[in-house]
This record gives C-alpha cells, structure tokens and sequence, in this order.
C-alpha cells in the first residue's frame, strides 16, 4: 500500500495498480474482508484512473488551445518521458506539446499555454491517483 502512495507521485510505480493489489492481499486472511461487489468496484475505479492518467495530460493540452501537433508532441513526449524517469514523465508532455506547437509555426506565448495544459493534466492525474490511493488505503487499514 505504501509503495502504492509512492506511486501517485513517482510515475514509474503504476500507484493504483499497486494499491488495489493491496486490497486483494488482505482477501488472502482467514476471514475476507470484502466482498467480490467491492473489489470489482475498485477494478473498475483504478482501470479507470490508470487510463486517465496517460489520457489527461493530451486532453488537456487541447482544451488549452493546443493543437494537432501540440497533441502528437505531448503523446510523443510523454511516452518519451516514460523511459526518462519521474522527471521525464512531468516534463515530456510539457516539452513534447511546446515543441509541437512550434513545430506548427504557432507563437512561443500560445505554444507556452499548450504545454501549461499538459501541466494541468498531469497534476490533475496526480490528484486522481493520490485520491484514489488514499480511499483504497483508509479501507485497507480498516479492514485491519
């Protein structure tokens, strides 16, 4: 569950993934503590956040104005990050949607607010993630 929490802020620890398999520990006692309705339930959520957290940062770089080639950067930048480390995974997208948006012969200034975008939704994920975690976690140590 701790490596899990660390995984909301270290991207290279899916945090979710790991917390729920927390949970599915804690079914491993003589007397389960929850029933199948709940752990699908939190299948569901944290599928649902670990999408989220790749489709965030390129979602919101278009509602910032991004463009095509903003979006394509930040995809590109992101999955480039991946392989970079922690920093790689905040930066990527950022650097990906600006040199994007250069790349489209758009301003540094509007070029600049595509990549905040990406920003944007990388902290949003962040949250999800760290919101998530912290729900699965309360519920783990409940069940204690």
């Amino acid at each position: 569950m701790v490596v899990g929490l660390a995984g909301c802020f270290l991207p290279i620890l899916p945090g979710p993934p790991l917390a729920f398999i927390g949970l599915w520990i804690q079914q491993l006692k003589s007397e389960q503590p929850f029933d199948a309705r709940f752990l699908w339930f939190w299948a569901g959520i944290t599928l649902l956040i670990t999408v989220l957290d790749y489709w965030m940062p390129v979602y919101s770089t278009k509602k910032f104005g991004g463009s095509k080639y903003g979006i394509w950067g930040c995809t590109i930048g992101l999955i480039i990050g991946l392989w970079m480390g922690p920093l790689g995974i905040v930066l990527g997208p950022f650097v990906g949607a600006f040199v994007g948006e250069i790349i489209a012969n758009q301003n540094s200034s509007h070029a600049f607010k595509a990549a905040v975008g990406s920003f944007v939704g990388f902290l949003f994920s962040t949250l999800l993630k760290l919101i998530a975690c912290s729900i699965m976690i309360w519920y783990w140590v409940a069940s204690w």
